[in-house]
């Protein structure tokens, strides 16, 4: 299936052009730094998946309105804060085919960048008396850290399970998205059960994206993903096609592999990890699990009632399960 984010998108394409209004003018600055960085960040296209959800979301429980822009704008702001205080701590030089903002105006600067997005959007949701937005985000950040922290505390310890690491991308990945579907929902519906259901859908296909995302560490091209396979491997990251593949083997193989990880020399046997993971099922079980995931992310809109904006979040869906970038 030739799944395309701007034809799914293109049910709201007025509405995500308005989205867009919103988002630059938020970010405008009279600090002359400030400003120049926010032109740059508008440059970096990105896929857009957060607003799109809160869109969709808003939609498929009432009409687009006010509120949904700023929740969407909220959303994002917050995400463009974690990336570029990701690209700090991970030393990223290139962010979506550009420089990254630390590669172009150094650490400092860029980590006050990202102090920026996050205060500015607080204040966005404040000044429109956004409480609830507040909450909404505010629990995502919290559960987004841990998830990072939990992650790290696992790595060092090489003692990562599958609940963990479910855990893990739960919170780390999964949060930021059940956010944007709860935030789309709120702004159009008072529906409590609808909200619940929406923050359910985020949470599903939160997780199968991260589950994607393994997936192509493994057999994503370079030219595709930007990166070479195995980058999680090299930065001794356990994902769930090792994780299942160091289950499902004998003691004895499972501690050579760890091994070789522990010991950073997977540049020179990444044949041979490779070749453990696919003998042992760990992509094809991420793959069944991804579309485990997905399918249980359409459960929970399968109430609402029928429409153009509930197909295009279910080949959203799909487009998760197949993406290849």
């Amino acid at each position: 299936m030739d799944l395309d984010l701007k034809k799914i998108s293109s049910p709201i394409e007025n509405e995500l052009n308005e989205f867009k209004e919103h988002f630059r003018q938020a970010i405008k600055s009279k600090v002359t730094l400030v400003d120049l960085i926010s032109k740059y960040i508008l440059r970096q296209k990105g896929k857009k998946i957060r607003p799109i959800l809160v869109l969709l979301s808003a939609k498929l429980c009432g009409e687009i309105n006010h509120r949904t822009y700023t929740g969407a704008t909220l959303v994002e702001m917050l995400h463009t804060a974690t990336l570029i205080h990701d690209d700090v701590v991970d030393d990223a030089k290139a962010r979506r085919g550009f420089a990254s903002i630390n590669a172009v105006w150094k650490n400092k600067i860029a980590v006050l960048m990202g102090d920026f997005m996050l205060s500015r959007g607080l204040l966005l949701a404040l000044e429109n008396d956004e409480c609830g937005f507040l909450k909404i985000t505010s629990r995502a950040v919290k559960r987004m850290s841990e998830g990072e922290l939990l992650q790290i505390q696992k790595n060092r310890k090489l003692e990562v399970t599958e609940d963990t690491y479910f855990q893990i991308i739960s919170d780390k990945t999964a949060s930021l998205i059940t956010a944007c579907c709860e935030l789309g929902a709120s702004s159009t519906s008072k529906n409590a059960n609808e909200i619940s259901l929406l923050a359910d859908f985020g949470e599903n296909i939160g997780i199968a994206f991260q589950l994607r995302d393994d997936i192509l560490d493994y057999i994503g091209k370079k030219k595709i993903m930007g990166k070479s396979s195995g980058s999680d491997l090299k930065e001794k990251k356990f994902t769930l096609p090792l994780i299942y593949a160091l289950n499902n083997s004998t003691k004895k193989d499972a501690k050579e592999i760890i091994n070789i990880v522990k010991n950073g020399s997977f540049a020179r046997s990444r044949g041979y990890v490779m070749d453990f993971i696919n003998e042992h099922n760990g992509i094809e079980y991420t793959i069944t699990k991804t579309n485990d995931y997905c399918q249980a992310a359409k459960s929970k809109i399968k109430s609402f009632k029928d429409s153009e904006t509930k197909q295009t979040l279910n080949t959203f869906v799909d487009f998760i399960a197949e993406r290849v970038n």
